[in-house]
């Protein structure tokens, strides 16, 4: 037994020094977020600033947006950095969040096949090219996770006066870039965030058919947990890293993050 720690002690230590976390930071900031953030790579440039400069770890959980706030609500992370602000606005309401700070923002797209069966690219608005995907019956992959994507999906299926279902439509319950990547298999559509498809843009063939309605933009915001409500969370920390994200510093590196030349994120915080 005493062996077997052992080696679970030295593969912990491993996969710390490969991941590049500050093994003997002082202070955890536990974090609960959508996965669009993880899966675009921004935390991968953003978070080693903010532990290198506080001397800190931090400790990211990526799910569904929704997800994130539920862990966030039951005081099981610091902080919660999300993107769906109505969702995100019912649990300030009830005094689970505080510090709610407006951090950056890009928008959903619709993906799908080059050839568009369902000519969406023509659509007038999105509710209309989610119309078209269903009268035409193609493929349709819903991350089905209850994520901000799924609410924002969601809602434009209530708008369009549509309720999806039949073997063209799938939840697939997973993240993102699973999703990309299973609508590309089945050269069907998909909603994403522009971040992650920026992001997967060389890993799968989809291509950006529908774009620009404003009821696609897309917010993102940043809390602490209560501690109020929850003594055990590191409220100062997250106060930190909140401070951190909305600063000059953290803002000019949200600007800075490109990938295939592209801006994934645009900055929101005003100083």
């Amino acid at each position: 037994m005493k062996n077997i720690r052992q080696t679970l002690n030295i593969l912990l230590l491993n996969f710390l020094l490969l991941a590049g976390q500050p093994i003997w930071a002082k202070d955890i900031l536990r974090m609960s977020t959508t996965t669009s953030t993880e899966n675009s790579g921004l935390l991968d440039v953003l978070n080693p600033v903010f532990q290198e400069k506080y001397n800190a770890r931090v400790d990211v959980i990526a799910v569904g947006t929704g997800k994130a706030l539920r862990i966030g609500g039951n005081g099981d992370v610091d902080a919660v950095f999300v993107h769906a602000p109505a969702a995100e606005l019912k649990y300030v309401e009830q005094g689970d969040f505080i510090e709610r700070s407006a951090v950056m923002h890009n928008d959903f797209v619709i993906v799908g096949p080059k050839q568009d069966p369902a000519k969406i690219a023509s659509a007038a608005m999105a509710v209309e090219a989610f119309a078209r995907i269903a009268m035409a019956q193609v493929s349709f992959i819903s991350r089905g996770d209850d994520s901000g994507t799924h609410k924002k999906e969601k809602r434009l299926w209530r708008e369009a006066g549509i309720v999806p279902k039949g073997d063209w439509y799938a939840a697939a319950g997973q993240g993102m870039g699973a999703v990309l990547r299973i609508a590309d298999d089945k050269q069907g559509y998909a909603l994403t965030d522009r971040g992650t498809q920026i992001a997967y843009s060389d890993k799968v063939t989809l291509q950006v058919l529908f774009e620009g309605d404003s009821a696609l933009f897309n917010p993102y915001h940043v809390m602490a947990v209560n501690p109020e409500k929850h003594p055990n969370v590191n409220y100062q920390l997250a106060k930190k890293y909140i401070d951190f994200v909305i600063s000059e510093q953290g803002q000019k590196i949200i600007a800075n993050y490109k990938k295939a030349g592209q801006q994934l994120f645009y900055p929101d915080a005003v100083k």
